[in-house]
């Protein structure tokens, strides 16, 4: 997949028509049900680019996909997000010909009068990377089908003042689901998460225990851990019940309190090493954490 141009996708048409399916018959919004022998990816694999949101759920892939440092088989459901302008690609190509499912892919201005709106930038899953797709059970599988099977309903019937309307509340409980599912998914899949958080705790220890006092970044323990930032972020809030900055800081509050105790160095100077631009952030964050400032923990020290 390196190397190759992006294909740039600027409505609704002609990502339906790559696809290989019928034009769309509303500007800003498209379903397609998969149908097998008519499937098709895109030439030569090239990624896409769109400016849509896409919400798929594919099935009787024949192939893999990697999930963290494992492979998992195709066959079963899987739900896969993209947000407008994030690049969707397989690292390998799977056997699409069988597939079937269900494809959703709408404009930003189908939902801008709606609540919806605003609420969907919450769901990190739309940031996650492909091989971080939703696998449902059956009984999820049935559930979501049904949703999908509500808003083509809608979709193929003659447009009035309810339509628009009906369609983004179905696209709202599709998202509450996925939600829900995705929490699952990290809880039921927890020899593969335990896994990325123990590689997680780690990485944090052994920056804590270098002789370097620089902390990483958000991003930088994302890409050491192969996934992507949202991903990381949600995972661990559902595992440990904080956030990937949260530990970050924590891990680097003990730093500093080492730092503190053991050394002659001025708050400046330790606010420098491990990062801060501004000394004063470092305070702020310390007496956040602890309840106390650094000079009265070094003075009680």
């Amino acid at each position: 997949m390196k190397n190759k141009e992006p294909i740039i996708i600027n409505n609704i048409s002609d990502l339906s028509k790559l696809m290989g399916y019928a034009e769309s018959r509303h500007p800003l919004i498209d379903i397609i049900e998969f149908v097998p022998g008519k499937n098709r990816g895109t030439p030569d694999g090239r990624p896409v680019v769109s400016n849509m949101y896409c919400i798929a759920i594919k099935k009787n892939i024949t192939g893999t996909v990697r999930y963290g440092y494992r492979q998992y088989d195709f066959n079963k459901g899987l739900m896969t997000f993209s947000a407008p302008g994030q690049i969707y690609s397989f690292e390998e190509q799977p056997d699409i010909s069988g597939m079937t499912g269900w494809f959703l892919v709408f404009h930003p201005d189908f939902i801008r009068k709606y609540p919806l709106s605003k609420a969907i930038s919450k769901y990190g899953f739309f940031s996650y990377q492909t091989n971080e797709a939703l696998h449902i059970s059956e009984e999820e599988e049935i559930m979501i089908d049904g949703i999908f099977g509500n808003i083509n309903k809608e979709y193929q019937r003659p447009i009035d003042k309810h339509s628009q309307g009906i369609i983004v509340s179905q696209i709202d409980v599709l998202l509450n689901y996925a939600d829900r599912f995705y929490n699952r998914q990290f809880i039921t899949r927890q020899i593969v998460e335990s896994d990325t958080l123990t590689r997680f705790e780690n990485i944090l220890t052994e920056y804590f225990n270098s002789e370097s006092n620089t902390f990483p970044a958000v991003n930088d323990m994302a890409s050491q851990l192969n996934v992507s930032v949202h991903y990381l972020n949600d995972m661990l809030r559902t595992l440990t019940g904080r956030t990937t900055q949260q530990h970050i800081h924590d891990c680097l509050i003990e730093k500093a309190k080492v730092l503190l105790s053991t050394t002659e160095l001025t708050i400046n100077e330790i606010a420098y090493s491990l990062g801060f631009e501004y000394p004063q952030y470092f305070t702020r964050l310390f007496k956040n954490k602890t309840g106390i400032s650094p000079i009265a923990f070094r003075n009680n020290n």
